[in-house]
């Protein structure tokens, strides 16, 4: 069990949008990602460390790049599953339903994925410290 002085790992808070300094802050300011209004908010700074959130002006350009990978693997993992699950062939449409249920699910699950991006790209750039 963790104790209050205790933090998670470096996977975990990039999986929960903490704050890599001090993986305890919240990095965006409202915890639903599908509230589209304000889905890519967050504070200038962490609300337990302090920890600016914004290195430089554009900082965040990047995590298109990191979007790019995890949607790419996301893609590579439903086809596994599917290859395996339902199995693919060039003599019927299950190719194409696969094509078309990954496309949908991509377009579903692009909150989050924004959302993990931007945690891990800051991730990249920001050590952890213990008593933060």
């Amino acid at each position: 069990m963790q104790t209050e002085d205790q933090s998670h790992g470096l996977l975990w808070s990039i999986a929960t949008n903490k704050c890599p300094h001090c993986r305890k802050g919240d990095l965006f300011l409202n915890p639903n990602p599908y509230d589209l209004r304000t889905t890519m908010q967050m504070p200038e700074t962490c609300p337990v460390c302090g920890q600016k959130f914004e290195l430089q002006t554009g900082f965040y350009f990047g995590t298109g790049f990191v979007s790019y990978g995890i949607t790419v693997l996301f893609s590579g993992i439903t086809f596994a599953l599917w290859w395996f699950g339902i199995g693919m062939s060039v003599k019927d449409n299950r190719i194409w339903w696969w094509l078309g249920i990954n496309a949908a699910l991509l377009i579903l699950l692009q909150p989050p994925i924004q959302r993990l991006a931007r945690s891990a790209w800051i991730a990249l750039f920001v050590g952890y410290q213990r008593n933060a």
